[in-house]
């Protein structure tokens, strides 16, 4: 049985991730911490993407990075996005993030912890 840190399980999350999003026009991914492969790989497929974290993180080349605070957002951030997602986002962040895409117009597509 393979566990969440399991590599191909990690992989095909992603894959999945990236084929769901992929046609979007504009992204945001919210909490991005140090995981960008699936930002990455959007950027590659001519999705323009923003990723946010509450902390200054490392991006890939053609992804944008803006410091903001989901529980207190700058909703210019995420204006015009398609769709919004994060990976493994901590259920006190659900809530806002919802809150976010409602705001903004834009669909929520997010995996859990665990």
């Amino acid at each position: 049985m393979a566990s969440h840190k399991d590599p191909d399980v990690d992989q095909a999350t992603r894959e999945a991730i990236v084929a769901r999003l992929s046609d979007a026009d504009a992204v945001v991914e919210i909490a991005i911490g140090t995981r960008t492969e699936v930002a990455e790989s959007l950027a590659e497929c001519g999705v323009d993407v923003i990723a946010t974290d509450i902390r200054e993180r490392a991006v890939p080349a053609g992804v944008t990075f803006v410091q903001d605070d989901l529980t207190d957002p700058d909703l210019a951030v995420y204006r015009g996005a398609d769709r919004l997602f994060a990976r493994n986002l901590p259920a006190e962040l659900q809530r806002p993030a919802c809150d976010v895409a409602a705001a903004c117009g834009a669909e929520l597509v997010f995996t859990t912890l665990g």
